[in-house]
């Protein structure tokens, strides 16, 4: 349809509108365009927590890398591997190999005063960086120096898990400051001579070691039913949050399964898995058979 010239639109609507805009402009109204909300994309349930390696140099041994990356594999995906330490002096020579191979990189730290370790701030300041990047589920800790005890402490504050590896000699503070602590004796292959694998106790030995009886059964009386009896998964975690430092392979055993059958102190049971095919594994006190 063609308008004639006496049938022009009516301009009164449009001043209209433009004096309303005109209006909420200078009382101050913001106009911006509207905000379109995406739903967050669920991450996938076999997708690995992202894991930030930082390794002390001065405090770590070469011969663990093999056994520590392993371990590391079994909490998540090593997406960031940092090792630290003053590259010019000839105690670290060891470990440029091992770099290499295993795609560590290394952060030069030099030494401004003879006999201070002058890592344990790069660390440090890196750890804090890579934690407010807001993209790590949790943090890989490789020292047995106290000084890192607050660092595990402020990241998990945030959240975030923390695992530390250290030697028997690290002290029970950076220990405890950790979700899990791995000892690094434990990581060095069995056919070096580094090697420190503790030698499998015995019934008795376990029996009277009463600090770990006492961790097996307190953790079991907290995850168990009316009947006394626990399935051997919530155990493992009740004993995690109680001792971070807990591995059977300190007393010379694989599996949380097979120490608790050796210490000959509680009944298991192997029950069908309604879910799966393989069979799963339920604990209870010997004391609470009736």
């Amino acid at each position: 349809m063609v308008l004639k010239p006496t049938q022009q639109p009516d301009r009164r609507l449009g001043t209209a509108i433009k004096t309303i805009l005109r209006d909420l402009v200078l009382a101050g109204a913001a106009f911006d365009p509207p905000v379109i909300y995406h739903e967050p994309m669920k991450s996938d349930s076999l997708e690995q927590p992202l894991l930030a390696v930082l390794i002390d140099a001065d405090n770590a041994h070469p011969a663990i890398t093999e056994g520590l990356l392993a371990e590391i594999a079994k909490y998540g995906t090593a997406s960031v591997k940092r090792i630290y330490g003053d590259w010019t002096t000839p105690q670290l020579g060891g470990w440029k190999t091992v770099l290499l191979h295993h795609s560590i990189q290394p952060v030069q730290q030099f030494r401004y005063t003879v006999g201070k370790n002058a890592t344990d701030s790069a660390m440090i300041i890196d750890a804090m960086d890579l934690l407010y990047a807001r993209r790590f589920d949790g943090f890989c800790i490789v020292s047995s120096d106290s000084d890192f005890t607050r660092l595990a402490a402020r990241i998990r504050e945030e959240g975030l898990t923390v695992y530390g590896f250290g030697e028997r000699k690290t002290p029970s503070a950076f220990v405890s400051a950790c979700d899990k602590f791995i000892y690094t004796e434990l990581l060095i292959p069995e056919d070096t001579t580094e090697s420190a694998s503790p030698k499998q106790k015995t019934a008795r030995e376990l029996k009277g070691d009463s600090r770990l009886a006492n961790l097996l059964r307190n953790a079991l009386e907290a995850a168990s039913d009316e009947s006394g009896w626990a399935h051997l998964g919530a155990v493992g975690s009740n004993i995690a949050n109680q001792a971070p430092d807990f591995d059977p392979r300190n007393y010379g055993y694989q599996k949380l399964g097979e120490l608790m059958q050796a210490v000959q102190l509680f009944e298991m049971e192997k029950r069908p898995n309604p879910g799966g095919q393989s069979a799963v594994i339920f604990v209870r006190d010997r004391r609470k058979k009736s």
